[in-house]
């Protein structure tokens, strides 16, 4: 597909799902450690799975970086069992939270400062983070301008024929990337709404009547 259509397609998408949906507010966390946890929690599961377990963290008063950090692993997989595979994501937070500690003193402003790149080059290196779960936490914890690529955002692309199906991580944020402008709130909101249209219409069963997108197929 030439250039200038992709561009325009993904503008008008964008358009049409914002007037569909309004704007999403993501992500839906209060602080920067509680986006890092939801980021990590998210994977293999759904949102609704991931506030119970958040909101089980928050009752027992354990969602501050350091608490997480002093908690046991088995005390922490016990709190966010709601998310399921409950184990695994204890280790992978554990993972990310003594490489916070280790390279940055566990202080945020130290990742803020970072460039993009070597920030995403390093979340890349710890077990258990891999890259729609470190673009998550740069673009919505940290604020910085990278697109995140989900299931849904394959999904959407490649029925509307834009990119094949199997279609890898890079090349597809390389297309949001590089045809739209490199703005944080731009990409927190279009990957937000692309979210919504997963969740909406764009299933794996599609339900195309009514679905904001359907003229443009």
């Amino acid at each position: 597909m030439r250039k200038n259509n992709l561009r325009l397609f993904l503008k008008q998408a964008y358009c049409r799902l914002y007037q569909c949906f309004g704007p999403q507010h993501w992500w839906p966390g209060e602080t920067q450690i509680e986006i890092m946890v939801g980021a990590v929690l998210t994977q293999n599961t759904n949102w609704r799975n991931v506030e119970s377990a958040i909101l089980q963290l928050k009752q027992d008063q354990q969602l501050s970086f350091r608490k997480l950090i002093d908690i046991s692993p088995e005390k922490l997989a016990e709190l966010i069992k709601p998310s399921g595979f409950f184990r695994l994501k204890a280790q992978r937070l554990k993972n990310l939270l003594h490489f916070i500690e280790r390279e940055y003193q566990g202080q945020f402003k130290k990742m803020q400062a970072q460039p993009l790149g070597d920030l995403r080059n390093q979340l890349l290196t710890v077990k258990g983070i891999g890259l729609e779960t470190a673009d998550s936490i740069l673009l919505y914890a940290f604020g910085k301008p990278t697109f995140v690529i989900d299931a849904y955002t394959r999904r959407f692309m490649s029925r509307h024929q834009m990119v094949p199906a199997d279609i890898a991580y890079a090349p597809l944020q390389k297309i949001f990337l590089s045809h739209l402008n490199p703005d944080v709130q731009t990409f927190n909101e279009y990957h937000a709404l692309i979210v919504q249209l997963g969740k909406s219409y764009c299933r794996s069963k599609p339900l195309c009547e009514g679905c904001p997108l359907a003229p443009m197929l």
